[in-house]
């Protein structure tokens, strides 16, 4: 089976790359970045990232240190001299109430702040620890050509090399050549918002908090993110207009600000500046037959505080397991358009909530008066939105639910029970105990297999071995034997709304698929057989090679083609010629042997 080429080795195709490996998926990642030496990491303090607790935890799995990032112990939202709104954050691994400051309310655990550029060598670091993954420097892309088989990426230079891969994703960032040579529209609209940034390491009066200020006495709205060592990013809204910011205007802003907080302007290091524009854009295709579109080459976002990243990493845990039962056992078109199905819809709600929100939080002038007299307490209704925004709560920054995914059952499983997690969202985060009786949180087992957790209370107080040939569990463990994909079968001591027994089905993602009461294998598999996408009888894209035939064609790198003894008699995937919104592709694909060279 040819490998998946992931082109552009920025944070979402590092992920990528590193998740297929983790699900044994062979990668070839063409990386723009010049041959020679090592992969240049610019170090901008500037350009830092926000992360949600499930893309950091996902980061974690995938063995990216995370050391240099900072956890905020709290956030506060002020207008003028007062605070609006004050968040205690939880420590990882903590309960809630860890650490609650006096009068916060409590949020959960804290986003992860660190440096772009550390993110981009971590993940550079982990990859390398990766044996499936052929990393090409230079890796320009400049044609690429699909048939029923696979893509032909052909690099470019004088007698470019030319690779041959199953699929093809583009995460080469906002003017992507992959989406370009696809012809898939990036309708939006530009410089939706404008910021000045600078970095700077300075004792501010409330360490290890995030701040933000708006109608403060001096300057404008400013946002105060901390990171380790005392620096901290800040951030301020620009005027629309597109004026020039110059470096004294800069300067000023930042005297302002600190004056403002410390009443006189404390000794500080200046970093780092800059200016940082959002745009909001989102494709009209994320899948073209074997070609997918992830991060900034699928969609661009970011206003009233939220990040565009954790949507690009969301987008390659999403694509990743789904590539990986394809690239294994074939798949179904179901399956691959799910991948469009679910991310589209789930970042254009989030576009539209940016979009209705920012003319009331940024209007100005004669509107913006009249909008403060008719609707009292409005204002504080945009302070908490921006908060969402920055904290990664509500329409603007909740993870992703996917409440009509087609990756689901046509109807409601017999003895399903509702829990406090609607279907299609994220499982909450309960401690489960793990095969080799070990108890960890549910996030440390996802991005393997379909994962199968029983409620069993008490089972938390009592070792493993006292309760797992006990009460449901051999009828549980046969049933999830018997599954049509690979699944794991977990067991906590509670899960919030789930009555004694209940059995949730989570996916490689951690998106809940179903709860049911007890143990019923016949509606079990037919919740394992939606989420593998033959919830409508498709059958595999594989299922027209002869059994046991092989894909193992050597390349002229050395890399071995086809499954090995991972595929066996799935095959490589083949069909697929026509994907979502994409028009048929032509057949007489070259051979890998040839293709590679």
């Amino acid at each position: 089976m040819d490998p998946v080429i992931v082109v552009g080795a920025g944070p979402v195709g590092l992920v990528l790359a590193l998740c297929l490996a983790r699900h044994e998926v062979r990668v070839v990642l063409l990386d723009e970045t010049p041959g020679e030496g090592p992969a240049p990491d610019e170090e901008r303090p500037a350009r830092t990232a926000v992360l949600g607790p499930d893309t950091a935890a996902l980061l974690e799995r995938l063995g990216c240190a995370t050391e240099e990032g900072a956890r905020w112990t709290g956030w506060r939202t002020m207008r003028r001299r007062a605070v609006v709104t004050r968040l205690s954050f939880a420590a990882p691994g903590a309960a809630p109430a860890a650490g609650k400051a006096e009068g916060a309310e409590e949020a959960g655990p804290s986003p992860l702040h660190l440096p772009q550029h550390v993110l981009t060598r971590e993940l550079r670091a982990a990859l390398a620890l990766e044996d499936k993954v052929r990393v090409v420097r230079a890796g320009r892309l400049e044609t690429l050509r699909q048939d029923a088989y696979g893509v032909t990426a052909q690099l470019r230079g004088d007698n470019g090399p030319t690779w041959r891969g199953s699929y093809l994703v583009g995460c080469d960032g906002a003017r992507s050549t992959v989406r370009k040579l696809l012809g898939a529209r990036f309708p939006g609209r530009t410089a939706v918002e404008r910021y000045a940034v600078a970095a700077l390491r300075a004792e501010l009066p409330w360490p290890g908090e995030a701040v933000l200020h708006r109608s403060p006495a001096r300057g404008g709205e400013v946002t105060a993110r901390p990171l380790p060592d005392g620096v901290w990013r800040l951030d301020w809204p620009l005027p629309p207009g597109g004026e020039l910011v110059t470096p004294e205007a800069l300067l000023a802003r930042v005297r302002d600000s600190l004056a403002g907080w410390c009443g006189d302007v404390p000794a500080y290091e200046l970093l780092d500046t800059g200016v940082h524009t959002v745009h909001h854009r989102l494709t009209r295709r994320m899948r073209t037959g074997r070609a997918f579109l992830a991060g900034d080459a699928a969609h661009l976002l970011g206003a009233l505080g939220t990040q565009g990243l954790d949507e690009g990493l969301r987008d390659a845990e999403n694509l990743s397991w789904k590539l990986a039962l394809a690239w294994h056992h074939g798949a179904s078109e179901a399956l691959l358009d799910s991948y469009q199905a679910e991310r589209r819809e789930a970042v254009g709600a989030r576009l539209r909530a940016a979009d209705r929100a920012l003319p009331a939080v940024r209007g100005a002038g004669g509107w913006n008066n009249v909008r403060r007299a008719l609707l009292p307490g409005a204002l504080r209704g945009h302070d908490e939105l921006l908060t969402d925004g920055h904290v990664g709560r509500g329409q603007l920054g909740t993870p992703p639910s996917y409440p009509r995914t087609p990756l689901a059952p046509a109807a409601p499983p017999a003895g399903s029970v509702a829990v406090a997690t609607p279907l299609g969202a994220l499982a909450e985060n309960v401690r489960v105990t793990a095969p080799d009786g070990s108890r960890v949180p549910l996030r440390e087992r996802l991005g393997g297999d379909l994962l199968v957790v029983l409620t069993a209370p008490g089972s938390g107080v009592w070792e493993r071995r006292h309760w797992a040939d006990a009460g449901l569990m051999p009828q549980l463990e046969a049933a999830v034997s018997a599954l049509p994909m690979r699944a794991e079968l977990l067991v906590t001591d509670e899960y919030p709304g789930a009555p004694a027994h209940t059995v949730l089905v989570v996916r490689p993602d951690g998106h809940l698929v179903a709860a049911l009461a007890g143990v019923r294998p016949a509606e079990l598999y037919a919740c394992a057989d939606a989420v593998r996408g033959r919830a409508a009888g498709e059958g595999s894209e594989g299922e027209g090679r002869a059994a046991g035939e092989r894909a193992d064609g050597m390349r002229s790198d050395g890399m071995q083609g086809g499954n090995g003894d991972k595929a066996g008699a799935a095959g490589a995937a083949s069909g697929g010629g026509e994907g979502s919104g994409g028009a048929r592709v032509p057949e007489g694909a070259p051979s890998e042997a040839t293709a590679n060279r």
